[in-house]
């Protein structure tokens, strides 16, 4: 199920990248009073709200500029409101209504999908008073909200997501897996796919940016199903002019959330870039099983290859879960291992760990190793259940947990890794403090059984013999 995706429209400084950060959970976007900081769209997923979403932050939007940066802003902005699930338009409290806002309604009016009118920086404001110049727009119910402050961003957010569904759970242990290759353009992504076919099934062009949309193939191989989603290569924000092409970036984020497995797939011909290192972090982010595929392979010199070894253990020392395959789409050549590992990595992403062997992991590693001192007290895990899957996670519980710190908490992914054989899926590690409240209390002790009863009467004529009664 693809992730919806919400686009903040609105004149230059009504406070739209504010209202991104506050979504987003981040300071991504530029927020200044100058008006036009935001240039560029940005992109990220919305952490408010029951429901996953993607959300996008455009620049100011100037329908009647005709030329220069606005007019390119401008251009943007009405191609993302053409590709937008959900549309919320922003209008300033303390301007009033602008004639801006009333040409930007005209064209919102068009819109095929809902559009919301949110009505910022109405804090200490009447609401009733501040929303009701703005019903003219023809828009609907307009929503007085506070991007800086918070105030009525949760129910701007569900009345946005409300015609969506909840995003469904993968439950399936043993589901076919939907894998999507992910990568900086030209790296070989669509001639993996075609190899992995064995036809000729989306188009592999030798030029960056042939792929535009995440293209999803059913395909069989030995007898097993598979899904792969082929998706456009993603390049440095920098260097991301074109409109469609930062379209084709929402597409691949929504792409890897929608994914068990994500293979990513770098050019052995050319060294680990920044971009590859945070497209992982996106990965890990989401906590998506992750295989690694170094293509090109081919032709290279055991000098070069020990070099572009060393510069990914370098680069890429964080994805120390995933396994690392070396291949060549053009000649087909290490992709039966790729789909080894593949298959390894869904089948951890969905394990089904019991408590007892969880418990008794975690009693060995801190026998071994304990927890450090946090201030006056020393951090106590007492027992570990599983708390989710997709990735896996593991709830620790006991005294004083707060404490433990983020080394430790490797130590301890590392001992579980290990014990579970874990291999290709990040591992998430929960705490939760003990209350301390008895549990037994308010219950009623069963009654003893006829031979618990006759121990206890023997239990006590022992007694008596050697202490008298008492």
């Amino acid at each position: 199920m693809m992730l919806p995706t919400l686009v903040l429209v609105g004149r230059p400084n009504v406070g739209k990248s504010t209202l991104f950060n506050r979504l987003t959970g981040t300071r991504d976007a530029l927020v200044h009073d100058m008006p036009g900081m935001t240039r560029d769209r940005h992109y990220g997923r919305g952490r408010i709200g029951g429901k996953p979403y993607l959300v996008v932050d455009t620049g100011g939007l100037e329908p009647v500029a005709k030329e220069g940066i606005m007019a390119e802003m401008a251009r943007q902005t009405l191609q993302a409101i053409d590709e937008a699930d959900a549309i919320i338009f922003m209008v300033d409290a303390r301007s009033g209504l602008t004639p801006q806002d009333k040409v930007i309604a005209d064209r919102l009016r068009r819109a095929t999908c809902p559009v919301l009118l949110a009505v910022n920086k109405a804090e200490g404001m009447n609401r009733a008073v501040v929303t009701a110049e703005f019903h003219e727009l023809g828009l609907g119910e307009p929503l007085a909200i506070s991007g800086a402050h918070g105030d009525g961003i949760s129910d701007l957010v569900d009345e946005a997501l409300a015609p969506f569904s909840e995003e469904e759970e993968k439950t399936d242990e043993f589901g076919i897996p939907k894998i999507a290759l992910v990568g900086r353009p030209n790296v070989g992504k669509s001639t993996l796919v075609n190899a992995l076919v064995g036809e000729e099934r989306v188009i592999a062009f030798d030029q960056p940016g042939t792929t535009r949309d995440s293209i999803y193939v059913e395909f069989e191989r030995d007898g097993k199903p598979y899904i792969l989603i082929d998706t456009a290569g993603v390049r440095r924000k920098g260097k991301v002019f074109e409109t469609v092409e930062k379209f084709s970036v929402i597409k691949t984020l929504q792409a890897i959330e929608d994914a068990n497995v994500v293979v990513l797939v770098l050019d052995a011909r050319e060294n680990v870039s920044e971009q590859d290192a945070h497209l992982a972090g996106f990965v890990l982010e989401t906590g998506r099983a992750l295989v690694v595929a170094v293509n090109k392979w081919d032709g290279l010199s055991a000098e070069q290859r020990d070099n572009i070894k060393r510069d990914i253990g370098r680069k890429l020392a964080f994805l120390d879960f995933a396994r690392f395959n070396y291949i060549s789409a053009l000649k087909s050549k290490g992709l039966d291992t790729l789909l080894k590992d593949v298959e390894a990595a869904h089948a951890a992403a969905f394990l089904k760990m019991s408590t007892p062997k969880l418990t008794r992991v975690l009693e060995m590693a801190v026998e071994q190793h304990a927890p450090p001192k946090n201030g006056l007290f020393r951090p106590k895990p007492r027992y570990a259940h599983q708390g989710g899957k997709n990735p896996p996670v593991i709830i620790l519980h006991g005294n004083a947990l707060e404490g433990l710190r983020d080394d430790y908490k490797r130590y301890l992914e590392s001992s579980f890794r290990k014990a579970f054989k874990l291999q290709g899926t990040p591992l998430r590690i929960q705490v939760k403090e003990d209350t301390g409240k008895n549990p037994y209390e308010g219950k009623t002790r069963a009654p003893l059984t006829e031979s618990e009863a006759t121990r206890m009467r023997r239990k006590k004529r022992v007694r008596r013999k050697v202490y008298g009664s008492t």
